[in-house]
């Protein structure tokens, strides 16, 4: 079965076009070769907190007014380029001026922080440049379906020339970077696959291919931008860390999601497995075809987490694509055919990389994790968009609590969810999920000591401070609740309805 209880129905999932971004790639010859900015986004930040990425951010009605009000403006991307001229008002202090970058008197950086909408009055006042002649458009790319919400982003770039020319960034009026640095784009992914920082994974993938292209060009930093632009595809692999790339699958899942991930885990350059490639059309099998022959290692295994149908394949399908033996647990086993069965502890070599296999019941029974320096691969365990459900007859809400407390003591450097994106501070998530499931514990048993006996009033009780909850989904898991209690010797069932054990 999948995740969505029998009889519950949803509304069809509908996406919008993807919303316009820009970002832009700073580049500048430092006194070893070429440096890229990258900033620290905040912990506060809804997309990527925590994470290391290029300034920018969504095109906005204030950004389409300037390119109406500045000719020179005019051109391809014009919006995204007027956006990035904001953004870099915004989050650096800097304005393009020619083949350089300079500062922004600091009442005009105040009064754009304070009002974006300040940008374009100012710009025509003459306060600062505005300057699109050395920008340039290096390519475009849609994230990922994550979520129902998408983004078109324009990668720009703009060469600032002599690292000892450009202006001291001061952070102080803004709060979206704690931090920026310049560095060679060798040493920030040295420190990436090392795990010693967080990379958005466009600028990883776009890191590499300015590494590769300058080494094509001795270095020029002009000539590799103006090669990367001719010829970049908008489709690259999406690496969440080293030794984890991502490619969603389109499946039947629990709204808002509405795909499965599929993760390629090892080593970039020898033995990898694939994670849950629950492909079950033409589509999303020649997107699993084009994974496996863009990687350059070894597929070895399929690992499915478990068997609910959102995360199993059609296996002749799957076979067409990859026919390489299937690992999990003993109890996947009675859904699919298995040819090594996983157990909790157990290491698994994948090139140069290591992971551990745990083993972690309560949403599932047999539902494997993965985990390493990288982070951890979670299954259904944690999701990165919407909720976990816990099935009332195959789950168990005691386990799934414990295993969450099992899984914040491992730390993981980040976790890899089976529906929505990268989790980039996992004890925060995990620390919300345990108070949150803990506290709805307390509550459907505190509901049944109140005398209440019925599960629907059970359930509008114990969710009195989620008004939208889904009332089949409610008690759905109210169910899953008082099952838990049931096997605690808390409450007992009696002819269908509950009530408290007293001790």
């Amino acid at each position: 079965m999948d995740e969505v209880p029998e009889g519950v129905k949803f509304a069809p999932q509908t996406r919008g076009a993807p919303r316009p971004t820009a970002t832009m790639t700073l580049t500048r010859d430092g006194p070893h070769g070429v440096e890229v900015l990258l900033g620290l986004r905040s912990v506060t930040m809804r997309a990527f907190p925590n994470y290391w990425a290029f300034p920018g951010g969504g095109v906005s009605s204030v950004d389409r007014k300037a390119v109406e009000a500045h000719p020179s403006l005019a051109g391809q991307e014009a919006a995204a380029v007027a956006c990035i001229m904001r953004e870099m008002s915004e989050e650096l202090g800097l304005a393009a001026k020619g083949a350089s970058v300079v500062a922004l008197k600091e009442v005009d950086r105040e009064a754009i922080v304070e009002d974006k909408a300040q940008w374009l009055p100012r710009s025509l006042e003459g306060n600062f440049p505005v300057d699109r002649e050395r920008i340039r458009v290096l390519s475009h790319r849609i994230t990922p379906p994550f979520g129902p919400v998408q983004f078109d982003n324009a990668f720009l770039h703009l060469h600032v020339g002599h690292w000892a020319d450009v202006p001291i960034i001061d952070l102080e009026p803004q709060t979206e970077f704690t931090e920026v640095m310049w560095a060679q784009p060798s040493d920030i992914l040295d420190r990436w696959k090392a795990h010693e920082i967080k990379v958005a994974p466009p600028v990883v993938t776009l890191l590499m291919e300015i590494e590769r292209t300058l080494e094509r060009f001795d270095g020029d930093m002009e000539k590799a931008a103006e090669d990367i632009a001719q010829r970049l595809p908008g489709r690259r692999s999406i690496l969440f860390a080293h030794g984890v790339e991502v490619l969603p699958i389109k499946t039947a899942t629990l709204p808002p999601a509405d795909h499965t991930n599929c993760y390629l885990v090892g080593d970039p350059e020898g033995d990898y497995v694939l994670v849950d490639p629950a492909i079950r059309t033409l589509e999303d099998k020649k997107a699993v075809e084009t994974a496996v022959k863009r990687h350059n290692g070894t597929p070895v295994a399929v690992i499915f987490t478990h068997s609910h149908n959102d995360h199993l394949a059609d296996m002749n399908l799957l076979q067409e694509v990859v026919n390489v033996p299937i690992w999990a647990s003993e109890h996947t086993s009675k859904s699919v055919r298995v040819d090594r069965v996983l157990t909790d502890g157990e290491t698994l070599t994948l090139g140069a990389q290591t992971w551990r296999v745990v083993m972690t019941s309560g949403h599932h029974p047999g539902h494997v994790c993965l985990f390493s320096e990288a982070g951890l691969v979670s299954g259904d365990m944690l999701a990165g968009i919407g909720t976990i459900l816990i099935p009332p007859h195959s789950g168990e809400m005691n386990d799934y609590i414990e295993q969450l407390k099992r899984l914040k003591a491992l730390k993981p450097h980040l976790v890899f969810p089976s529906h929505g994106p990268v989790v980039a501070i996992p004890e925060r998530l995990i620390d919300h999920y345990i108070t949150h499931r803990s506290a709805r514990h307390q509550r459907v048993l505190e509901s049944v000591r109140k005398g209440l006996s019925d599960l629907e009033l059970i359930a509008a009780d114990a969710y009195a401070d989620t008004p939208n909850a889904h009332p089949v989904l409610a008690a759905d898991q109210t169910l899953s609740h008082l099952l838990a209690h049931e096997r605690r010797g808390l409450v007992r069932r009696t002819g269908g309805q509950w009530s408290v054990i007293e001790k």
